[in-house]
C-alpha cells in the first residue's frame, strides 16, 4: 500500500512546519549551546554540535585570519574548511567575540534562514514535496551541527537556475557551493549531461565553464597569498583515516579489529568503486528509460558517494535532503531513510559517552556493534533508494515546463 503525503498546502503551511522542525532540534541543542560539556552531556543528551567547539578548535577567538595566519600547535586540525565556510566562520566569530553562545546564535541564525531559503526554492520547484526537507528529523537534528546547510542551499538554488535554463547562474552557484562544500561539484556532470541531451552542448560548456570560473574566482586568491593555509583542507582529506560510519571503517574493524591502516589504498579504491558504480547506475538507468531526466542523476551520485566514500560525517545527510523532493518522492523510502539516520546519530554519540567512560542517557549501554548495526542499514536503505530511482517512473520537474506550472503544488506519491 503506497504512502502518500497530505493533500495540497501552501508554502505559509510549509514554511510553519519548518519553524517547528528547526525549534524542536534547537530544544535538543540547548543543553550544549553554552559549550559547558566537561559532564558529557554531548553524549549523554545527544545535543552536540561542532559549531561550539570549533571556535576555539578553528582559532578565531581572537584576531587570526584563516590561511593567512598560521594555527598554533594544537590537537585539533584548523583550517580545515573550505574558504566559504571557513570565511563565514570568520565573520561569526567576529560578531559574537569570544562568547561560545554568541558565536552558536549568530551561525545558527544565518543557517536557519537558509533553511527557510532552500524550503522556499522547493515549493516553487515541486510544490508539497519541500516537506520532504520542511519536515525531515535529519534537518532537526543537524541543521546547527555544522555549516553544511550553506552548500545545500546554494546546490538548491542551482538546481532551481537549471530548471530555469539559466546555465551561467547554475553553474556559478554550483561553483560557489563547491568552495564552501566539495558535494555540489556531484551535480556539475548530471547537469551537463542534461544539455548534452538536450543538443545544447553548449550550455552545457557554460554551465562547466561559470562554476570552474566562480570556484576560481573564490580560490585562487587564497592560493596565491597564503598557499600553505588554503592546501590544508586538501590534505586533510587526503591524509584523514575513515571515518566511525563509513563502511570503509566498518569493514576494515570487521576483518583487521584496528580500521583501515593503507590510507592512500583507501583513497585509490573508495574513487575507483564510486566511478564504477556511478556508470553502471547511469548505464541501467538510460537502458530502462532512455527519455530520463539526466539532470536528476545527481541524486544517485550523491548517494553512492556516501556510501563509498572514506567519510560520512553525521551532518551529510543532509545533502540528500533536497533530492528526495525532486528526484524520488517515496515517503517509504524517505522515512525509512531518516529511521536509520537518526539510529545511527543516536548510537554514534551515545557509544563516544560509552568509550569516554561516561554514563547517562544511552551512553554506557550502546556499543559500537550497534552503532555499526545502524551504519550498515543506512548503506542499505541508501542502496535500495538507488535502485528504486532507476526502476521508478515517476516524472522529475522538466525544464521544458513552464514556471507557473514549476510553482504549482506537485505531489508525488510512493512507487
Amino acid at each position: 500500500m503506497s504512502v502518500r503525503p497530505p493533500a495540497a498546502i501552501g508554502l505559509g503551511a510549509i514554511l510553519v512546519v519548518l519553524a517547528w522542525t528547526l525549534a524542536i532540534g534547537h530544544a535538543v541543542k540547548v543543553p550544549c549551546v553554552h559549550g559547558e560539556w566537561g559532564d558529557g552531556r554531548p553524549w549523554t543528551h545527544l545535543c552536540y554540535s561542532d559549531i561550539v567547539r570549533l571556535q576555539e578548535a578553528e582559532q578565531l577567538e581572537g584576531s587570526r585570519l584563516p590561511y593567512f595566519n598560521a594555527c598554533s600547535e594544537s590537537g585539533d586540525p584548523c583550517d580545515e574548511y573550505p574558504p566559504l565556510t571557513m570565511w563565514t566562520m570568520r565573520l561569526a566569530a567576529w560578531a559574537s567575540g569570544p562568547d561560545r553562545t554568541q558565536f552558536f546564535y549568530w551561525n545558527a541564525a544565518l543557517l536557519w534562514l537558509a533553511a527557510f531559503w532552500i524550503t522556499f526554492l522547493l515549493f516553487r520547484m515541486v510544490g508539497t514535496r519541500a516537506l520532504y526537507f520542511a519536515a525531515a528529523p535529519t534537518l532537526a537534528i543537524y541543521a546547527t551541527i555544522n555549516w553544511d546547510l550553506l552548500a545545500v542551499l546554494l546546490a538548491t538554488a542551482a538546481t532551481f537556475a537549471y530548471l530555469q535554463r539559466r546555465d551561467t547562474w547554475s553553474g556559478t552557484l554550483i561553483g560557489l557551493g563547491t568552495a564552501t562544500k566539495f558535494y555540489p561539484a556531484l551535480m556539475l556532470a548530471p547537469f551537463a549531461a542534461g544539455r548534452l541531451r538536450d543538443r545544447r552542448p553548449d550550455r552545457g560548456a557554460r554551465l562547466i565553464g561559470s562554476a570552474v570560473a566562480a570556484w576560481l574566482v573564490v580560490n585562487v586568491p587564497f592560493l596565491l597569498a597564503a598557499p600553505d593555509g588554503w592546501l590544508t583542507f586538501f590534505r586533510l582529506s587526503r591524509d584523514r583515516p575513515p571515518d566511525w560510519d563509513s563502511l570503509w571503517f566498518i569493514g576494515c574493524q570487521m576483518l583487521t579489529g584496528i580500521g583501515c591502516t593503507d590510507v592512500r589504498l583507501v583513497n585509490y579504491a573508495s574513487a575507483a568503486i564510486f566511478g564504477g558504480l556511478v556508470i553502471l547506475v547511469w548505464a541501467w538507468k538510460t537502458r530502462r528509460d532512455p527519455s530520463f531526466e539526466r539532470w536528476t542523476l545527481a541524486f544517485p551520485v550523491i548517494a553512492l558517494f556516501l556510501v563509498t566514500n572514506k567519510v560520512y560525517s553525521p551532518q551529510y545527510s543532509l545533502w540528500l535532503l533536497p533530492w528526495f523532493a525532486l528526484a524520488l518522492p517515496s515517503w517509504r523510502l524517505f522515512l525509512a531513510f531518516e529511521a536509520t539516520d537518526v539510529a545511527v546519530f543516536v548510537t554514534r554519540f551515545s557509544w563516544f559517552g560509552t568509550m569516554n567512560g561516561i554514563e547517562g542517557g544511552l551512553a554506557g549501554t550502546v556499543t559500537q556493534g550497534w552503532f555499526m548495526a545502524a551504519s550498515l542499514a543506512r548503506a542499505l536503505i541508501l542502496l535500495v533508494c538507488i535502485v528504486e530511482w532507476v526502476r521508478s517512473t515517476q516524472p522529475a520537474p522538466s525544464v521544458e515546463q513552464p514556471q507557473a506550472e514549476l510553482g504549482g503544488a506537485i505531489v508525488g506519491a510512493a512507487p
